[in-house]
């Protein structure tokens, strides 16, 4: 059983920046991706970016440019530093683990419950 949590989320300035942040915890060997999606209201959830365990990214166009993922192995953690933030960006954001569990290396995908983020002046 892996357990996946976000924080970081709140209220923000149109033009200001948020951190969000991601742990996961359990009988876990090791996460392979972390992803961080957001869902606005009457929207489907969209991909924003993913990293690998070895570092690599890859973002869409919603977060290019935007939006920074960050990985810290050590604390089965995962950030995203969102700037410039506008009302565009209000949605709950949601981070997935994708990786294997100790100790029979069997893979899972755990969600967390996601974190509101609201842009408004």
């Amino acid at each position: 059983q892996v357990q996946v949590v976000e924080s970081g989320g709140g209220l923000v300035h149109p033009g200001g920046s948020l951190r969000l942040s991601c742990t996961a915890s359990g009988n876990i060997f090791k996460i392979n991706v972390w992803n961080w999606y957001r869902q606005a209201p009457g929207s489907q959830r969209e991909l924003l970016a993913l990293i690998t365990s070895i570092n690599i990214t890859s973002y869409t166009d919603s977060a290019k440019g935007q939006f920074t993922i960050t990985r810290d192995n050590a604390k089965n953690a995962v950030y995203l530093q969102m700037n410039s933030l506008n009302p565009e960006d209000t949605a709950v954001y949601y981070c997935s683990a994708i990786g294997e569990l100790l100790p029979t290396r069997a893979s899972f995908n755990s969600w967390g419950q996601g974190t509101q983020v609201t842009v408004s002046s």
